[in-house]
């Protein structure tokens, strides 16, 4: 019997265990507040530790909780007892939360509870300590923000909690972050020289601008003046006067160090002098003979020399007080050894960054090539082979691009409709040049200037016939989603994943148009007519028909231009005005006619933009004035272009 009732009571109290561990908790942080309950009740920046140390060795669940609560201005003082509680107001009367539990722990008038109110200073304390708890929290976004918080404010006594959570972190790339993070915090706040000195070296492999911070904070200094060069300093460089920095500023230092007299100013010598009369003199010298500079002088020298004003500053006084001291900059990190690791390895990461942006800047330029060349490419033609100078170019790239649009809004799948919109693009736009062609431009051949009107005039006309019909607004071109985003090398290189598959798009134009062109009978009849178009007729070629589908075939390629166009820039009735000068430019430089002339052509300006924008990025016009007087030169040196067309000099 007595067993039974022995093994009856072990399991009641084994049942119990809980919740008297979870009144036993409650009641521990209860107690932890209450002990510092003034403290937590009007907390100090200074004092405030105290709370936040006893509450952290405490390992109470409950404790992030509270510290985010108390952060946030949710918590309150009952007054009647003393207690703390979360409350939200409801009228008249607050609504209680027990601080452990979160269990509801009644309602109380609002005249016998008190918010509490840290000021900025302690909460940042609070979310200092907060970040220990948040770093190994089961929410990945708490612990990302964590980091974050780390990022934006990193303190010595974030390095070792940090470190502890990376053994447990399960996101490989919060892992890296950590890594990262602890590595640049250890650069800074490590315990020893040997472990800052090894963390620096370290982030001399990185490009980001976060380690470039870190090695900036090492290396700050401030500009001192002494004396004499003062022993035991960590200094950063010697300035030089009137070189390093003006002469004005370096007295300036000197005056507000006390090590020389403030230079006293026109005023401040007219006040000394006013307040210095006496019996119709001023230091002995007659008010009448303060008239002149030299009278001024006389009478201020006889004031400094009595010890009534202080001597005036003379340029050999001034020049003298320069010369007699040290001007330098002095780092803030008194380990020389330190600031010597840091400044190496920023010289190293700033190198490895000019690199990479350089290679950055390439990747853009070969990106902006491809898009001119694709614009480009069709004017090449039918300009090579028919000298027609088709100032509505730029209108068929508009036409490929609302074709585009218009088959997006029939078929949804982004994908499928520029599968679609590609081959669709060139037929509307080589129909729409055939039509051109037969009905304008055959009346006009060798006769450039009405040419050029006519074909500017069908330029105006269509943009007005596409704003009528789909509006002055932009237009949405949208890419498929594999498109989105871009490819990311490293924090310094990384390109659009539209602008690669425009690359690609070029690429196979380029290979396409070759295979036309060199192994077709069109293309050796169109090759045929550029070089000798009297030799082409008389061995049975149709030059009429050759100019015709030649036109159709550029104004086709410039549809399919407009596509690729338009899913990286804006499609409007005014697009093609964007791409009419660099194409002629393109074209023009390039080499008239030839396939890889353009190609040269396209790739000269991208970079020549490219590096312009780079030298000058606050002034865009500055950047086209400049590549326009470039091209200007270019062809006053090469008339022909880069890749001269051979036969068009007989064919004239």
């Amino acid at each position: 019997m007595l067993r039974a009732l022995f093994l009856a009571f072990a399991l009641v109290l084994c049942l119990c265990l809980p919740g008297s561990r979870a009144a036993a908790q409650t009641q521990d942080l209860q107690a932890i507040l209450q002990t510092h309950a003034e403290e937590v009740a009007s907390p100090g920046r200074r004092s405030v530790g105290t709370v936040i140390d006893a509450l952290v060795a405490s390992g109470l669940p409950a404790v992030p909780q509270f510290l985010e609560r108390w952060a946030d201005r949710s918590v309150y003082r009952r007054d009647s007892d003393g207690l703390f509680y979360y409350a939200e107001e409801n009228g008249d009367t607050y609504s209680l939360t027990d601080i452990s539990t979160g269990a509801e722990a009644g309602t109380a008038p609002s005249t016998e509870m008190t918010e509490i109110r840290p000021n900025g200073g302690v909460r940042r304390v609070i979310a200092t300590a907060l970040v220990q708890f948040q770093l190994s929290d089961p929410d990945i976004a708490r612990r990302r923000d964590a980091l974050d918080a780390i990022s934006r404010s990193p303190e010595a006594d974030q390095l070792e909690p940090l470190r502890a959570s990376i053994e447990g972190e399960t996101d490989d790339d919060l892992r890296a972050r950590k890594e990262r993070l602890a590595g640049m915090l250890a650069a800074r706040f490590g315990d020893t020289p040997e472990e800052r000195i090894a963390a620096i070296e370290a982030l001399s492999g990185a490009l980001s601008v976060d380690v470039r911070a870190v090695l900036n904070q090492i290396l700050s200094s401030d500009t001192a003046v002494a004396a004499a060069m003062p022993e035991g300093a960590n200094i950063a460089r010697i300035l030089s006067p009137g070189e390093d920095l003006a002469e004005a500023e370096a007295y300036e230092q000197l005056v507000a160090a006390d090590l020389a007299p403030a230079i006293q100013s026109r005023d401040e010598i007219k006040a000394a002098l006013t307040a210095n009369i006496g019996d119709g003199r001023v230091g002995g010298v007659p008010i009448g003979a303060l008239n002149t500079e030299n009278g001024r002088a006389r009478a201020y020298a006889a004031l400094a020399e009595a010890g009534t004003v202080p001597p005036l500053v003379t340029e050999e006084g001034r020049a003298a007080a320069l010369a007699g001291h040290v001007f330098y900059e002095e780092y803030d990190e008194p380990d020389a050894a330190i600031t010597d690791a840091a400044r190496e390895a920023l010289d190293e990461v700033e190198t490895r960054v000019a690199m990479n942006q350089a290679l950055d800047l390439g990747l853009d330029a070969l990106s902006l090539a491809s898009i001119y060349f694709l614009a480009a490419i069709g004017l090449a033609i039918t300009f090579g082979v028919m000298g027609v100078i088709n100032m509505a170019h730029g209108e068929f790239i508009m036409m490929g691009a609302y074709t585009g649009y218009v088959v997006q809004q029939i078929i949804p799948d982004y994908t499928v409709s520029i599968i679609v919109a590609l081959p669709l693009a060139f037929a509307v736009t080589f129909g729409a040049g055939v039509a051109m062609e037969r009905l304008v431009i055959r009346w006009l051949y060798h006769r450039p200037l009405e040419t050029l009107l006519a074909t500017f005039g069908i330029s105006i006309a269509l943009q007005q016939l596409a704003k009528n019909i789909f509006g002055t607004q932009a237009r949405p071109l949208t890419s498929p989603s594999w498109l989105d985003g871009a490819w990311v090398l490293n924090d310094v290189v990384s390109i659009a994943n539209i602008r690669i598959a425009i690359f690609v798009l070029a690429l196979i134009f380029l290979g396409l148009i070759l295979f036309v062109l060199n192994k077709t009978r069109l293309g050796l009849e169109v090759r045929a007519v550029t070089q000798n178009p009297g030799m082409a007729a008389s061995m049975g070629i149709n030059p009429d028909k050759i100019n015709m589908l030649t036109f159709g075939l550029g104004s086709g390629i410039a549809g399919i231009a407009g596509v690729a166009i338009g899913l990286y820039a804006k499609v409007t009735s005014e697009m093609g005005a964007d791409y009419i000068v660099q194409s002629f430019m393109t074209v023009v430089v390039g080499g008239v006619g030839n396939v890889w002339g353009t190609l040269a052509g396209a790739g000269l300006i991208g970079i020549l933009q490219k590096g312009i924008e780079f030298l000058n990025p606050s002034n865009t016009l500055a950047a086209q004035t400049y590549m326009i007087l470039f091209i200007i030169l270019f062809i006053q040196v090469r008339p022909k272009g880069i890749v001269a067309l051979k036969g068009r000099a007989a064919g004239d």
